[in-house]
């Protein structure tokens, strides 16, 4: 800055006083840099020059989580404590506590205990809970709770909620597991043991604990400290995982100082998997070396044993992988997260490079896979075949704290007034709230000025009212989750929060309305409001939101989708799309003919109400859904409730054809004789369900289908499943030529449904036979006529309200069926039950068989 001679001689002092302040930041930031510079040097982290290329896995991301070794003997000693006889009088329950280091594996050996064959049918009741620190006595009498009755509590005082599980455990053999337990005061334990007291004999509580002052609080009768592993076992878990799919010559080559690096894990079996991991893609035994001399082992914490491996996994990632690895230390110990809500808000935060294609989605996922690979993350669990539920262990969360201090925070009703949270809320970046139903929103969270990303996990009605001075002053906010809030509406000022790019509201059930300012926020990128079941409508100018990538929908009350949708050319997800009626919203409301553009949308799109307005065949087909390359899973559905079947509607779905490469096709509701032409051309088809497609008389060829996994059909008009159904008829001539083509000695197959797993056939009340074939399997003639092989890996099979059904086919029961479920179907009841005890039971004694 330059002092003019027109100012005051005091205006110039303070600008040399404002210039002396800032140099002095630059020196402390300088001095800053250096002694970063020196630990550098100290602790040899120049050995591990990580780029931002993701180096090519030579693993699947998913380390098996069943096989565990070396714990057969602990197994054992948990499972006969469990089901032995008390050794108790009979007002106390039972208390055995598994105590070790964190990373040793109490949890997954709990994990093995807890689902023994014998442990589940010697229980009546079986409750996980995980505790981790605070010890939230409402929470887990909540779980408790619920876990007894099967649905939620709807009460929240503590005394009310034990004695309803006092209520629910009398007389019951329960076995309550207590994972992670921390706390050490009596006082927060001894209520939750009293309500237990009117249980059965033999009842169990199962606790897991890094403290043995723990153990003496709960009164454990039965203690079993867990021993660290062998060096042998270890090995053996490291070499699983660092050694799969390499060649035997390189194998021999790095075995040696494998087992040297091995060696380093100290019994910990989370430290074995975790340097598996790392070791993945090392190729050369240099890399190796590098691993095994680093300086990080030298390092002390409390964790000694296991936090240098997740150091060294740690600083081996891509730098772009880090952040987003610390990211996750804004979310609570044993938070289950989402790997589609995680990587949005990666890429919320600008984490995620964005690919000349524009694909910032497939980083991210690219992103988790090499977290998962590394065991970063555990506990795995897959909904829908498509969304995926995963946790951190607990080592793994304090690791991400540890080096996140004061910028990722998680904080609780009763962590709020604490003098950490009070010194440091000003420099948080990423916060979690876990609020109780009765606690009022706390405003010391206005300090946090500089907040990125904001989770509020809270049924607390006073939200709503707190809303409005949130969002004026936290307007630096990229991320925000309110999902499952008791909120009725969104208050005007969300249009203020212009950095906001990711917004969750999914599960609000309560929520009504969405602000037209919303349509103000330019950045956004994703917003969920799926199961907002009392939200009818979306904002009118949803069309100015040109940045948006997401939108979910599914479960919510929104009737319509607004017009303007066409602008958003970016958007990947758009779950659902509902045709409008004539009526009060028909001129609010997108036409199929929006979706022209919008080619990048993938994942799953459903359309209702398809027939139900004044969209015709030119409107379906200017959709274009076949150039949506990315699509995966299309459903169909008609208007059934129209008094009147549409004529069109044949050429309706004949528009409607989805990409080649679609995985899974529903079609509900329609109302023509023949099902579109376009089926048979999908060769990628894993799913397919026909529901009620009433005027249906015929079907195609499915059992053409060469990659068809499950087949659900219901509610249909089918009199006869036949050989047109199996898609193995033919005529003469194809006969002879197909023979002309077999040369001599010469075996050929047909096969229909090649792939199929899993049949279901539900309310087909009037199909009468299901014919079989004249040629069973491995039957040929004098001609070498093709072998026929039908459903060769069908393994469930499930037939419900079918009355008029009379028989199964030879091949259904010559399949290798593992399940069958047969009810409400008289005939076959009759013709196969047990009681029978004929040929035909013989076919299917050995099949899982319910009536």
């Amino acid at each position: 800055m330059r002092c003019s001679f027109l100012k005051s001689p005091c205006f110039c002092l303070n600008q040399v006083a404002r210039r002396r302040d800032i140099a002095r930041k630059i020196k402390e930031v300088c001095e800053k840099v250096d002694d970063i510079a020196k630990a550098r040097d100290m602790y040899g982290f120049d050995l591990y020059k990580a780029t931002d290329e993701l180096q090519r896995l030579t693993t699947t991301s998913f380390v098996d989580e069943s096989s565990v070794i070396g714990r057969d003997g602990e197994k054992k000693n948990v499972v006969s404590k469990l089901l032995a006889e008390s050794s108790q009088e009979a007002r106390d329950v039972d208390v055995i506590s598994l105590v070790g280091l964190g990373g040793i594996g109490k949890t997954t050996l709990t994990q093995l205990a807890y689902n023994d064959a014998e442990v589940m049918t010697h229980f009546e009741k079986k409750i996980w809970v995980c505790v981790s620190d605070p010890f939230d006595e409402v929470r887990i009498a909540k779980a408790l709770l619920e876990e007894l009755e099967g649905r939620a509590p709807d009460v929240v005082e503590l005394q009310s909620l034990l004695q309803r599980v006092s209520e629910s455990i009398k007389g019951k053999r329960f076995l309550l597991v207590l994972d992670d337990v921390w706390t050490e005061n009596h006082r927060q334990w001894e209520p939750l043991k009293l309500s237990l007291k009117g249980r059965a004999t033999g009842s169990r509580i199962l606790v897991t604990t890094r403290k043995h002052s723990v153990v003496t609080m709960m009164g454990t009768d039965h203690v079993i400290n867990i021993e660290k592993l062998s060096d042998e076992v270890c090995r053996s878990i490291f070499n699983q995982v660092a050694f799969h799919k390499r060649s035997k010559d390189e194998c021999e080559r790095l075995t040696e100082i494998g087992d040297k690096i091995a060696s380093k894990c100290k019994g910990l079996p989370l430290a074995a998997k975790v340097l598996g991991g790392l070791m993945q893609s090392k190729r050369t035994r240099e890399e190796w070396e590098h691993v095994l001399s680093s300086k990080l082992w030298e390092l002390e914490h409390v964790e000694r044993g296991l936090f240098p491996p997740l150091l060294l996994s740690y600083y081996d990632l891509p730098s772009v992988v880090r952040r987003c690895f610390l990211y996750c230390a804004m979310f609570p110990k044993d938070y289950e997260m989402h790997k589609d809500e995680l990587v949005k808000m990666w890429m919320a935060q600008g984490y995620l490079k964005e690919t000349s294609g524009g694909n910032m989605e497939l980083v991210g996922e690219q992103y988790f896979q090499v977290l998962a690979a590394r065991s970063f993350f555990q506990d795995f669990k897959t909904y829908g075949g498509e969304h995926v539920r995963f946790k951190m262990h607990d080592i793994v969360h304090d690791f991400a704290q540890y080096m996140t201090e004061n910028e990722c925070l998680t904080v609780d009703v009763n962590a709020l007034g604490g003098a950490t949270v009070k010194t440091s809320i000003e420099r948080v970046r990423h916060l979690s709230m876990m609020l109780s139903e009765e606690t009022f929103f706390p405003k010391s969270i206005h300090k946090a000025k500089g907040l990125r990303s904001l989770l509020i996990h809270t049924r607390d009605p006073s939200l709503g009212a707190a809303l409005p001075d949130l969002f004026k002053q936290l307007t630096c906010i990229r991320s925000l989750n309110l999902s499952e809030s008791s909120i009725k509406e969104i208050p005007n000022q969300v249009g203020k929060l212009i950095h906001l790019r990711h917004l969750n509201l999914a599960s609000c059930f309560q929520l009504e309305s969405l602000p037209e300012t919303m349509c103000d926020l330019c950045n956004l990128q994703s917003l969920d409001v799926a199961w907002c079941r009392s939200l009818k409508e979306l904002p009118k100018a949803i069309g100015k939101l040109i940045k948006l990538r997401h939108i979910r929908i599914y479960g919510s009350g929104v009737a319509f989708i607004p017009k303007g949708i066409e602008r958003i050319t970016c958007l990947r997800t758009l779950d659902v799309f509902t045709v409008c009626c004539s009526g009060e919203n028909e001129s609010k409301a997108a036409n199929l003919r929006e979706l022209k553009n919008l080619n990048h949308i993938g994942g799953s799109l459903e359309i209702r109400n398809l027939g139900g307005g004044k969209e015709d065949a030119s409107d379906a087909a200017e959709a274009q859904l076949k150039n949506k390359k990315c699509l995966l899973r299309l459903g169909l559905r008609f208007d059934r409730e129209k008094t009147e079947l549409q004529a069109n509607e044949g050429s309706l779905i004949e528009a409607l054809r989805p990409p080649s490469d679609l995985e899974n096709l529903t079609i509900n509701g329609y109302g023509g004789l023949h099902l579109p032409n376009w089926m048979m051309t999908l060769t990628r088809l894993q799913v397919l369900t026909l529901g009620y497609c009433t005027e249906l008389v015929v079907f195609p060829p499915l059992g053409r289908l060469p990659n068809l996994e499950r087949l659900v059909l219901t509610g249909l008009k089918v009199r006869r499943l036949d050989a047109g159904f199996l898609g193995i008829e033919k005529d003469e001539n194809a006969k002879k030529a197909e023979n002309a083509s077999i040369k001599e000695g010469e075996i050929a197959r047909v096969t229909a449904f090649p792939k199929l797993k899993k049949l279901l056939i539900m309310d087909l009340k009037e199909v009468e036979e299901w014919e079989g074939h004249e040629r069973r399997v491995g039957e040929e003639d004098a001609n070498t006529t093709p072998i026929i092989s039908i459903m060769p890996q069908l393994r469930e099979l499930m037939i419900v309200n079918c009355p008029l059904l009379r028989a199964l086919p030879d091949y259904v029961l010559a399949a290798p069926l593992q399940e069958l479920i047969i009810r409400r179907c008289p005939i076959l009841t009759n013709r196969y039950g047990e009681e029978k005890m004929g040929e035909v039971w013989q076919k299917i004694s050995h099949i899982i068989f319910s009536l």
